[in-house]
């Protein structure tokens, strides 16, 4: 639907879904032989994101081929010879793009969480099939369909194409008049909506991360209303037969627990089924938990491991803000380093950074008021604020490739200022459209 307002034809649409479809069946194998060659881990949401990334990306690529195209197509007949003017003016643009987004997604592989580490390689070849797809099928099927696939809005061959300043150009206009106050107003609307930062960005609960409660969480609820002092979810403590006693009186003497009951024995370890007082998730059970490890760690020669679903639930966040530390820095490294090397310069790079990582707050931000504020949501998904840096990142400075490529382009022949406004004209519509698109296959999870 987005496609077919975007390029205003009935059938133009078609073609690039033929082209990202191939990509998306393409990546699909790939991921296979990366699964069987390397392990690499592949989960429901990989798979999901996999799908959207292609989609998404493989779109944008095609956006801005065709805008490309279309204004070769009103300066050559022959339509080979435009696609190949079209391809040597955005291959550069889209290639940079593309290598922007495969090594941000390739920093996830130092991640320690599994499904977060296997999403770097299987996003990567996504990625990299898209844009095998889109700069070799894509043009070959626009130039054997030729110009008839641009019906009803054909573009014509003329020699003198009338430039219509259009949006983008009124805007660009508007911006170059008041520069300071569009900077100015720009920065103070991102800056209010990163304020919702200051909202609940705690780690959601397992029991809250269903939008309609399933039986097993009502189930839960009931079972606490009834016997409130074994408020959390049962730990499970697995150590030697021969001290089983002295880790069950070390676990019941342990602050946050209500009950601990000995179990089975098999296989050489025993196990001890040990109920918190607090409820599951929380930080008070965290710290039970943690205290629980820490007191049974201290019996020698029993080996105690504790576990269970809110130990698991507290590594798996433990790990994840680990991840974060580790993977955050090293995404922007090395996306400063990609720009750096495509635009040759060293103070261009830290402006583009500098303006995605403020957009970046300002999505999560406002992101986190509308769910926490407004639809009541009881704190985010702990793999949400990675995963949405990644992509607000290195997805965003896409757009700033787009936009910086086709600048440095006018430059050279208008000057900087008015080829900033050239290219803000040539690329502001291409942008927004591709920013939808990407924005409505991400809002089809």
């Amino acid at each position: 639907l987005l496609l077919i307002l975007t390029y205003r034809s009935p059938v133009l649409w078609i073609i690039p879904l033929v082209a990202v479809g191939a990509a998306a069946l393409t990546s699909m194998g790939t991921v296979y032989l990366l699964v069987k060659g390397f392990g690499i881990v592949v989960n429901d949401q990989n798979s999901a994101l996999l799908t959207i990334l292609v989609f998404g990306v493989g779109t944008d690529y095609a956006l801005l081929l065709i805008a490309r195209y279309r204004e070769a197509l009103h300066h050559h007949e022959n339509v080979r010879v435009a696609m190949v003017h079209a391809l040597r003016s955005a291959a550069p643009a889209i290639v940079a793009s593309a290598a922007t987004v495969i090594a941000g997604l390739l920093c996830l592989l130092v991640a320690d969480l599994n499904s977060t580490s296997g999403l770097g390689p299987i996003g990567a070849a996504g990625i990299l099939c898209a844009l095998v797809a889109m700069l070799t099928l894509f043009p070959a099927v626009l130039v054997v369909l030729g110009r008839r696939i641009f019906w009803p809005a054909i573009p014509r061959f003329s020699t003198a194409v009338e430039e219509k300043p259009g949006l983008w150009g009124r805007l660009g206009a508007a911006i170059s008049r008041r520069r300071w106050v569009a900077t100015l107003g720009s920065l103070g609307v991102l800056g209010v909506l990163a304020l919702g930062l200051a909202g609940n960005t705690g780690a959601l609960r397992e029991q809250d991360q269903f939008l309609s409660a399933p039986e097993s969480v009502t189930g839960f609820t009931v079972l606490r209303q009834h016997f409130p002092e074994l408020g959390g979810q049962p730990m499970t403590v697995f150590t030697r037969p021969a001290h089983q006693e002295r880790v069950l009186d070390v676990v019941q003497d342990t602050r946050g627990v209500a009950l601990a009951v000995p179990e089975q024995t098999s296989g050489g370890w025993a196990s001890i089924s040990v109920f918190p007082k607090d409820a599951p998730d929380t930080a008070a059970e965290y710290d039970t938990i943690k205290r629980v490890r820490t007191a049974v760690h201290a019996v020698s020669g029993a080996e105690a491991i504790v576990g269970g679903p809110s130990a698991e639930n507290l590594d798996t966040e433990v790990t994840t803000k680990r991840d974060e530390k580790l993977v955050i820095p090293l995404v922007l490294a090395v996306v400063l380093i990609v720009l750096g090397l495509l635009l040759r310069a060293i103070l261009a790079p830290l402006v583009l950074m500098a303006t995605v990582i403020v957009s970046f707050a300002a999505a999560f931000g406002g992101s986190v008021f509308v769910f926490d504020t407004i639809l009541g949501f009881k704190g985010v998904d702990y793999s949400v604020p990675l995963l949405a840096f990644l992509f607000l990142v290195a997805l965003g400075v896409d757009y700033n490739i787009f936009l910086a490529s086709r600048a440095r382009e006018e430059t050279v022949r208008l000057g900087t200022k008015e080829g900033m406004l050239r290219a803000l004209s040539a690329t502001g519509g291409v942008i927004t459209s591709a920013g939808l698109v990407l924005a409505a296959t991400f809002a089809v999870l």
